[in-house]
């Protein structure tokens, strides 16, 4: 039977830390996903306003097989430049993939990420030419620890999941096989995360373990119209919302498996928000193994547990993550 981790966050992966940082008068942050050493990862992108950068380099045909960092961020197409900051401190350090090894040649660091419009939330944008992020990419990566702070922090400091106050949030499930399996997500959607007329009860509240999110449940013989959308965002502006998250395993996964975890765990979102993958979100998943040796390579049945288990994390890692923004945790 799977069970929660030791923290019941992304942090349960053996060889991963989390950095996070944020702005307070700009209401905005980023976060800094870093594993011990290269590892193994793949992306899915389902929204309709994405946000990305490195991600091409991630398909299984191309010639970098593993990143030194996935970095999460808010201010749309300005927090691309958090990867910048991250990029060169790891560079400086001498981490990167290295195409030409010889003195004098410096590693390039592989550093996909992904960003979310927290543009409009109220925060001083008034920056001119120098945007916070490259600064906040390199406090965030200084930051990190074995620690996930949840709720109004990293890069779902200034998100909003609906209507409601969004957040980062993170879960983990560890297998009877020895597999862990986590998820750590800001979420910032254009759907709502709680059940139309039910401001306390989230979708995602068949999944929740010891009332991680305030127990709350539907009364019995509960219904919504079909489009009742509850508290989601009625009249966006394009570009203003997402959901970026990354599930984490410390099982060995080639490319492509690491591929079809992220794809089955995108189910996550459509348990925990509705409506989602909307033309107005730009929802994105990376999947990361960190690959420590302790457990065997999955196969295609064990793939499909992980991928079940990894929905299910990010369905619970959203819920978390707005309950804890909510509450003021």
């Amino acid at each position: 039977m799977a069970v929660p981790g030791k923290y019941n966050s992304i942090t349960d992966i053996s060889g991963l830390k989390i950095g996070q940082a944020h702005d307070e008068a700009v209401r905005t942050g980023v976060t800094v996903i870093l594993p011990d050493t290269r590892a193994v990862c793949a992306v899915d992108v389902r929204g309709g306003g994405p946000g990305t950068r490195e991600t091409d380099a991630l398909a299984a045909h191309t010639l970098v097989d593993a990143v030194d960092a996935v970095v999460l961020s808010g201010g749309s197409s300005y927090g691309l430049a958090a990867a910048d900051g991250v990029a060169a401190s790891l560079g400086a350090q001498g981490r990167g993939f290295s195409l030409v090894d010889k003195p004098g040649v410096p590693k390039s660091p592989v550093i996909p990420s992904a960003i979310l419009y927290d543009l409009a939330n109220g925060g001083d944008k008034d920056w001119g030419e120098e945007p916070p992020y490259r600064a906040l990419g390199k406090q965030a990566l200084k930051a990190a620890s074995n620690t996930v702070n949840q709720g109004r922090y990293g890069a779902g400091f200034g998100a909003m999941a609906g209507t409601h106050t969004g957040g980062t949030g993170s879960a983990s499930m560890v297998m009877e096989d020895g597999i862990t399996i986590a998820a750590l997500v800001c979420v910032n959607s254009f759907g709502s995360v709680t059940m139309p007329g039910l401001d306390d009860v989230y979708w995602a509240w068949p999944w929740e373990i010891d009332n991680e999110f305030g127990g709350q449940r539907p009364p019995a013989n509960w219904a919504a119209s079909p489009e009742d959308w509850g508290a989601a965002k009625l009249n966006p502006g394009m570009r203003e919302n997402t959901t970026i998250a990354c599930i984490a395993t410390d099982a060995p996964l080639s490319q492509p498996q690491a591929q079809r975890l992220a794809i089955m765990a995108q189910d996550g979102l459509s348990r925990a928000i509705r409506p989602v993958h909307t033309p107005f979100d730009g929802d994105v998943v990376f999947a990361l193994s960190t690959s420590t040796g302790e457990v065997k390579a999955p196969d295609a049945l064990m793939l499909t547990r992980m991928g079940s288990l990894a929905a299910d994390c990010l369905a619970r890692a959203m819920a978390k993550g707005v309950y804890a923004a909510r509450q003021g945790i």
